[in-house]
């Protein structure tokens, strides 16, 4: 019962041309369900899994996270948050305090709290994302060693062993002299929610607190990584 051209009416209005296009109606459902068949147990290195509950681990002797698809973005389909997990499945986290900054599902937190982090922290600048990271991490039993909060509450004080972003490159560049204050010496740190051609202008913004790797590409986005510099 939706007025469609008045849709496409507010759409115009907001800059997009239909010079071509066609409208076609469509029961409503539970659309973060409606693709449970296409999501199947993926593999991030050689130990991590994010294994939907409906599915039997494939190697449970492995490291396995159980998500759904959910409200929140992460679950490991997109390139930046695989680029992630795969950064996290090969760095020592064990006793680490892991920062995850732009946490969405939860999962990168979650993920470094499986592989051996002592106690990870994430925020964010929504509410429901918040939500579904406390019901993911309650979900894997690692719900005690999370802490959440919105961006703005995190302690003046606070420092993190490793740091994890995976946002996007506008607010990254932004956030460089915030977020390298959050990093103790020494700590690792890995970015995504970059495109290719973005790669550089945040490697300048963060190369004069970190010791750089080299950008790692998949598909069309990239995840920037590095340690934390002692000098500034």
């Amino acid at each position: 019962d939706t007025d469609t051209d008045a849709i496409l009416a507010r759409l115009g209005e907001q800059g997009l041309v239909f010079a071509d296009h066609r409208v076609e109606a469509l029961a409503d459902q539970a659309w973060e369900r409606a693709w449970m068949d296409d999501f199947q147990p993926m593999r991030f290195g050689e130990r991590l899994w994010i294994v939907p509950s409906w599915s039997d681990p494939p190697q449970p002797d492995a490291v396995n996270l159980k998500l759904d698809p959910g409200l929140a973005f992460g679950t490991g389909t997109h390139d930046t948050t695989a680029l992630c997990l795969e950064w996290l499945e090969q760095t020592d986290l064990d006793g680490k305090q892991v920062l995850d900054f732009g946490c969405g599902s939860g999962v990168l937190a979650i993920a470094a709290l499986l592989l051996g982090a002592e106690r990870a922290l994430g925020t964010d600048i929504d509410h429901q994302a918040l939500t579904a990271s406390a019901d993911n991490a309650a979900a894997n039993g690692v719900g005690e060693r999370l802490d959440l909060c919105l961006p703005e509450a995190l302690a003046t004080d606070y420092q993190c062993d490793l740091l994890v972003a995976n946002i996007l490159a506008a607010p990254l560049i932004e956030l460089a002299p915030a977020l390298a204050g959050r990093c103790r010496p020494g700590a690792p740190m890995a970015l995504s929610g970059i495109l290719a051609d973005q790669a550089q202008s945040v490697r300048d913004a963060y190369a004069p607190w970190f010791d750089l790797s080299p950008t790692r590409q998949r598909g069309d986005w990239v995840r920037v990584d590095g340690v934390r510099k002692a000098d500034r």
